[in-house]
């Protein structure tokens, strides 16, 4: 299943959106509970985890700085609201 997880940062991807990011860590979730779809017990603490690893990708992809590139990585679904993705 975790195969299927790309790489969310540059130089691999050049732009990830969170659709992308939620995608990984649905992966992830259903690669360590080994569900593909939980019983309805646990579809709760299975969409919690999927939410709270979503947040954490964006967080670590916000921070990381790739060598070689002056600025740190931004991704679309990472960028702060009030930043613009398309100059005018």
């Amino acid at each position: 299943m975790c195969r299927s997880i790309k790489t969310l940062r540059p130089p691999y991807a050049d732009s990830v959106t969170e659709e992308d990011i939620r995608a990984a860590a649905l992966q992830y979730v259903r690669k360590v509970s080994g569900f593909r779809q939980p019983a309805p017990a646990n579809a709760a603490a299975f969409d919690r985890a999927v939410e709270q690893i979503t947040a954490t990708t964006e967080e670590l992809l916000r921070s990381l700085t790739v060598r070689g590139t002056r600025h740190q990585v931004r991704s679309q679904a990472t960028r702060p609201p009030h930043e613009e993705t398309h100059p005018e």
